[in-house]
């Protein structure tokens, strides 16, 4: 139903900041929840944001509140994550992921996002 390209990522020190690009293609579908997911080595993928498409509705794990932004560009199907205030603790591999959603509805668990990109690594140096 639609494929996800995600791009941004790169080595930055701590207190910078990076903003992560998804762009969605393929065959689109009426609602559906855009997520950021991250995965340390050792650690299980967690999400830390989520958007729904149509009615804006947004998520932040508590580590990302204060810190990032999730956003959407309807224009050019996109969605972003901009991240400030960078620490060590964000060095991951950061995966643009897309869900199919009710209408309302917000989703955050890893088992219910079915598309997922390609992941782009994020590394905070000290």
């Amino acid at each position: 139903q639609v494929q996800l390209v995600e791009s941004g990522g790169g080595l930055v020190q701590a207190g910078g900041s990076l903003r992560l690009s998804c762009t969605a293609s393929g065959r689109t579908f009426s609602s559906y929840t855009m997520g950021w997911f991250r995965q340390a080595p050792g650690q299980e993928r967690q999400n830390v944001a989520a958007i729904t498409w149509l009615g804006g509705k947004r998520y932040y794990a508590d580590s990302a509140k204060g810190r990032f932004t999730i956003s959407r560009d309807y224009a050019k199907n996109t969605v972003y994550l901009q991240m400030n205030s960078l620490e060590p603790e964000d060095t991951a591999v950061y995966y643009c992921a897309a869900a199919l959603t009710g209408e309302g509805e917000i989703l955050t668990g890893e088992g219910e996002y079915h598309y997922w990109g390609q992941g782009t690594q994020v590394t905070v140096s000290s």
